[in-house]
C-alpha cells in the first residue's frame, strides 16, 4: 500500500509538474526574449499571461470531460496538446507567436492540472488526502527550485528556445508515465452520464457552495500572489539588482524551499490541530511577512537580501495553505471531483492571470509594485479564509482545548 501510495505520489507529482515546468523554466530567459523578438517588457510579460488565462480557462474542458469519460484519456489528449505547443514554442519568430504557442501549451497543461487533483480526490479523503496532495507537491515543486537553474543552463549556451526543447521531453515523458504506468481511478460505474445537463447541474451546485468557493479563492488569492512574483521577479533580479540568470535562478529557489518545506507538514499538523485552524494561523502569519515587506519597500528599502529572506517567510506559510485548500475544497465533491478541480482550478487561475495584468499595467522596473499587489493579495486571502472557516476554525480550536 506504502509503495503504491508513493508511486501515485510520483506520477502524479510529475504529471502535474509539466505545466510549472513550462513557466519556470523560461523565466530566467524573458529579458532575454524581449531583447531576441524586439518586444516590450509587457508584451514579453504577456506571453506568461497568456498561458495562465488558458490553463485556467480550459480546466473547465478537462474536468467535467474526465468524469464522463475517466482520467487517462483526456489526460493523454492534453498533454500532448502541450507538447505540440512547446514545439511551436521553440520555433516562434515573433512574441506574437510565441504568445499563441503558449496559448496552446496553455490548453494542453490544464489537463496535467486539474486531472491529478480529481485522481487524488479519487483515491483518498481527509488528511490521508493532504498527505498525498502534499507529496504530489513536493514533486512538482522541485520544479521552482530545478527548473530555473536548469533553464539558465540551457539558455546561456543554447539559447532561449533550447527551453522548448527540454520541456517537449518533459511532455514526452510525461505522456508515457500515462500509458504505462498511472491507474484509471474513475471505473465506469462511477462515472457521470454524459450530457450537458448533467455537466452545468454539477457547476450551478459548485457556484452555490460558498464554503467550495471560499476555499477556492482562500488558496487562489495565495496562488495569484506567487503568479504575480513569476511575472516579475525575472526583470527585478536582473534587470534591477543586476543578477545573472543562474544567480536570479538560485534566488528563485530560496522562495520555492520555504513553500516546499512547509506544504509537506501541512497533513501532520492538520491531523493535530485541524485543517482549518492551520489554513487560518497561516493565513495570518503570510499576511503579517507580506505586509512587513509591503511596508519596508514602501519605506524606501531598496534591498535584495531583505526581499529574498521576507518572501522566503511569506511563501513558506503559504505552503501550508494551498495543499490544505485544495483537499477542503474538494472533500464534500467526490462525485463531480473532476467538476470541482476544474472550476477550483479555473478560478485560481483567472485570478493568477488578473494579477498578472495588474502587475504588467504598474511596473516600473523596481520591487515595489509586485511586493504592494503581494501584500494585497495576502490580504485578501487572510480576509477570505476568515469568512468561510472562521467558525469552523474556533470549533476546532475549542475541540482542542477541550480534549
Amino acid at each position: 500500500m506504502a509503495s503504491s501510495f508513493t508511486k501515485n505520489a510520483i506520477v502524479l507529482g510529475l504529471l502535474s509538474a509539466v505545466g510549472p515546468f513550462a513557466i519556470d523554466m523560461y523565466l530566467p530567459a524573458l529579458p532575454t526574449i524581449a531583447t531576441d523578438l524586439h518586444a516590450s517588457t509587457g508584451a514579453t510579460q504577456m506571453t506568461l499571461m497568456a498561458f495562465f488565462l488558458a490553463f485556467g480557462l480550459c480546466q473547465l474542458i478537462y474536468g467535467p470531460w474526465s468524469d464522463v469519460s475517466g482520467r487517462k484519456m483526456p489526460l493523454f489528449i492534453g498533454v500532448a496538446v502541450f507538447a505540440a505547443g512547446s514545439v511551436g514554442c521553440g520555433l516562434a519568430p515573433s512574441v506574437g507567436w510565441l504568445i499563441v504557442f503558449r496559448i496552446i501549451q496553455g490548453i494542453g497543461a490544464a489537463a496535467a492540472m486539474v486531472i491529478p487533483r480529481a485522481v487524488i480526490r479519487d483515491l483518498h479523503t481527509g488528511p490521508e488526502a493532504t498527505r498525498l496532495m502534499a507529496l504530489v507537491m513536493l514533486v512538482f515543486s522541485v520544479s521552482p527550485i530545478l527548473a530555473p537553474l536548469f533553464g539558465s543552463a540551457l539558455i546561456v549556451p543554447f539559447g532561449w528556445r533550447a527551453v522548448f526543447v527540454a520541456v517537449t521531453i518533459a511532455a514526452i515523458v510525461g505522456l508515457t508515465l500515462i500509458v504505462t504506468v498511472l491507474p484509471e481511478t474513475r471505473p465506469q460505474e462511477q462515472r457521470v452520464q454524459a450530457s450537458l445537463r448533467n455537466v452545468l447541474g454539477g457547476f450551478a451546485l459548485l457556484f452555490r457552495d460558498w464554503r467550495f468557493l471560499g476555499l477556492t479563492f482562500t488558496g487562489g488569492l495565495g496562488m495569484a500572489s506567487f503568479f504575480v512574483f513569476l511575472a516579475n521577479s525575472s526583470f527585478i533580479y536582473i534587470d534591477h539588482f543586476g543578477l545573472t540568470p543562474t544567480q536570479y535562478s538560485l534566488g528563485f529557489s530560496i522562495n520555492a524551499i520555504g513553500f516546499i518545506g512547509f506544504s509537506q507538514v501541512a497533513a501532520a499538523l492538520g491531523t493535530r490541530f485541524g485543517m482549518a485552524r492551520i489554513v487560518l494561523t497561516a493565513a495570518a502569519l503570510y499576511t503579517a511577512f507580506a505586509v512587513l515587506l509591503f511596508v519596508i519597500t514602501a519605506l524606501g528599502v531598496d534591498s535584495l537580501p531583505v526581499l529574498v529572506t521576507l518572501l522566503f517567510f511569506a511563501y513558506a506559510f503559504l505552503g501550508l495553505i494551498i495543499p490544505t485548500t485544495m483537499v477542503l475544497a474538494l472533500e464534500d465533491h467526490g462525485p463531480i471531483a473532476g467538476i470541482a478541480s476544474a472550476l477550483g482550478g479555473t478560478l485560481q487561475m483567472v485570478t493568477g492571470g488578473l494579477m498578472i495584468t495588474i502587475a504588467s499595467l504598474f511596473f516600473n522596473g523596481t520591487a515595489l509594485p509586485m511586493v504592494a499587489l503581494i501584500a494585497l493579495c495576502a490580504v485578501g486571502t487572510l480576509t477570505v479564509a476568515i469568512l468561510t472557516l472562521g467558525r469552523s476554525g474556533r470549533t476546532v480550536a475549542s475541540s482542542s482545548l477541550a480534549s
